[in-house]
This record gives C-alpha cells, sequence and structure tokens, in this order.
C-alpha cells in the first residue's frame, strides 16, 4: 500500500519526537539528580522531624531508596504505560495534575502569543514602510526597551498602575475567588479582566522580537525585483505592501513563532508565579521548591511534546503560505 508523502512526512517526524522527548526527559532527570536535597528533606524540614529513621521511611515511600538509575528505568516503565506517575507532594496522578492546569496555561499563552504576533506585526511592517523616519525610530525602541526590560519586572508595574492605583484590574488569579458566575458568557468575561495583565506582560517581550523579525524580513523583501517589477506595472502601495511583500515576508514571522512558544511556556513560570496564575509554570516552580521529580518530569515531557508538534504543525503552515515548499521533502 502506497503512503501519500505529507502521512509519511508527519509520520518520520512524529518517530523523530519520541526520542527527542526522551532526550529531554533525560536531561532534566540527570539535572534534577545533581541538584541537592529531595522531597524526603523538603517533607521532614517541614514536619520538624529529621530522624534517619524517619528519612528512611520517607525516601521508601516515594520511591528514592534506589539507585538513580533504577528511578529512572522504573520511570520509563510507567510512561510505556503511558503512566506520568503519581505526585506524593500533592496527593493526585501526575496526569491530572497537568490536564487541570492546561487551560489556565494555553489561555495565558494564546492571549500573550496574539499580542504579541498581532501587535509585533503591525509596528514590525509600520517601522519597514517608514524606514529611516521618527515612527520608525519610536517603533524600534519601543521595541528595545521591550527585549531589555525583564517580564517581571513589567508585571509588577502593571500590578502597581493598573490593579493598584487605576483599580482596572486584579492583581492575581485566574478567576475572582467565591463568585457566582450567571453563565460562561460572565465566567469568560471575569477570565478575560484576569488575563489582561499576565499577558501583556508575557506578551510585551516576544513582541519586540516580533517587531524586530517582521521589520528586518520585509526590507529584505523589499529590495527583490518583484517588487520593483509591481510598482512598475502601476501595482499600487498598499497591494505591493500586504499583497507581495509580507506575503513573502510570513515565513520567518512563523518560523519565530514556533520557535518562541518554547520560551513562552518558560516565561509563564515567572509570570504565572507573579501573578498568581494557577497554570503549569506555577505548578513546576511548587514542584521545584518541593523537589517533586516525577512531577517535574511529567511537566517537561508533556511541554516537551507541546514544543515539538507545534513546530511540525509550522512546518505545515509553510506549505499553505509558500506552495513552492514542500512538506514531504
Amino acid at each position: 500500500m502506497t503512503i501519500h508523502p505529507t502521512v509519511s512526512y508527519l509520520l518520520k517526524r512524529l518517530a523523530q519526537a519520541v526520542p527527542t522527548c526522551l532526550l529531554i526527559v533525560l536531561l532534566s532527570f540527570v539535572l534534577l539528580q545533581v541538584a541537592p536535597g529531595d522531597m524526603a528533606d523538603v517533607v521532614a524540614a517541614e514536619s520538624g522531624a529529621s530522624t534517619q529513621e524517619y528519612m528512611d521511611e520517607l525516601r521508601q515511600l516515594y520511591g528514592l531508596d534506589v539507585p538513580a538509575h533504577q528511578q529512572f528505568f522504573n520511570y520509563l516503565r510507567n510512561l510505556a504505560r503511558l503512566d506520568l506517575g503519581y505526585s506524593h507532594r500533592e496527593n493526585e496522578p501526575i496526569a491530572q495534575l497537568i490536564l487541570d492546569r492546561v487551560p489556565a496555561t494555553l489561555t495565558l499563552a494564546l492571549f500573550s502569543t496574539a499580542f504579541a504576533a498581532v501587535f509585533g506585526v503591525l509596528l514590525g511592517v509600520l517601522a519597514a514602510k517608514y524606514r529611516g523616519t521618527w515612527l520608525d525610530t519610536a517603533i524600534s525602541t519601543i521595541s528595545s526597551i521591550g527585549f531589555a526590560t525583564p517580564m517581571f519586572w513589567v508585571g509588577l508595574m502593571l500590578i502597581v498602575v493598573f490593579s493598584i492605583h487605576l483599580r482596572w484590574f486584579s492583581v492575581g488569579g485566574m478567576s475572582t475567588v467565591g463568585r457566582e458566575y450567571a453563565g460562561w458568557f460572565d465566567y469568560a468575561r471575569d477570565v478575560a479582566r484576569h488575563v489582561v495583565l499576565p499577558g501583556l506582560s508575557l506578551g510585551f517581550f516576544y513582541m519586540s522580537i516580533y517587531v524586530r523579525t517582521t521589520r528586518s524580513a520585509m526590507l529584505e523583501v523589499y529590495g527583490h525585483d518583484f517588487v520593483r517589477t509591481a510598482r512598475a506595472k502601476g501595482v499600487g502601495e498598499r497591494r505591493i505592501l500586504f499583497r507581495h511583500i509580507l506575503r513573502n515576508a510570513l515565513l520567518p514571522i512563523v518560523t519565530l513563532t514556533g520557535v518562541e512558544i518554547g520560551g513562552i511556556l518558560g516565561g509563564t513560570v515567572v509570570i504565572e508565579t507573579v501573578f498568581s496564575w494557577p497554570g503549569i509554570g506555577r505548578l513546576a516552580y511548587d514542584a521545584v521548591l518541593a523537589r517533586d521529580l516525577n512531577l517535574l518530569l511529567g511537566i517537561f515531557l508533556c511541554s516537551s511534546a507541546l514544543v515539538v508538534i507545534t513546530n511540525l504543525v509550522v512546518d505545515l503552515i509553510y506549505v499553505l503560505i509558500d506552495p513552492r515548499i514542500e512538506v514531504a521533502k
């Protein structure tokens, strides 16, 4: 039976994704093993009972009494059964913990990505169109400030201005505690009110990258022969800008989106901690403090799988943008 080239390409990429994710899990496991302390140390310190007998009982309970390589093989054996393990710290299966936090992180990531892409591309187009003018200088200055400013500082300043002084948005959380909603629209409106500040804090940095990428990509396309040919034929400047220049400059922008997904997931750890956002980033932060090895490995595995899948989708989008690209190759 002949397999369609696109299907064959997808199967090949998925087959490559498996060892990639496993390698990430292995490296994460090694780094966590090198770090001092484990969950037994944290639990014993919190309880105030740090006797050797109590520590031995905790390590046996958490499966830390076996050598590191045996712990990793046990994890892989459970993973082969699609079992991410159990978090003794949270008293809940790890898969359920991650699934419960996925909607919050996706909401934050999608909002910040949409904000960064839309405004970054728009400002990049304006900077390229009016290159060398005061507008280009102003946009470049804004992008430089956004690129150099730490995300947590932007988040804190937004909280001070828009939450404390103006009282337009909530300080933290994903929804209002104790509020009874009239329906899904009322709940969605409340979530939207809470996601603005963390979304802007996370998206401002990546918007600056979109501005620079869009501007440089469009300036490169401006010098091509087909742009001069279109002008010679009397094509309008707006049509040239969006139909010819921007469309041919989209490939590096789409590539940037695939690359930045991993960065955005990493940025959620900081932003979700600042805004008490109940997502995977905050869960990872708590897991690090608790030295919850299995939970951290589960988060790293799911995050790496998401990045791999996103880059696969980006490769497929290439074909829609530029039909000359054959995805099977």
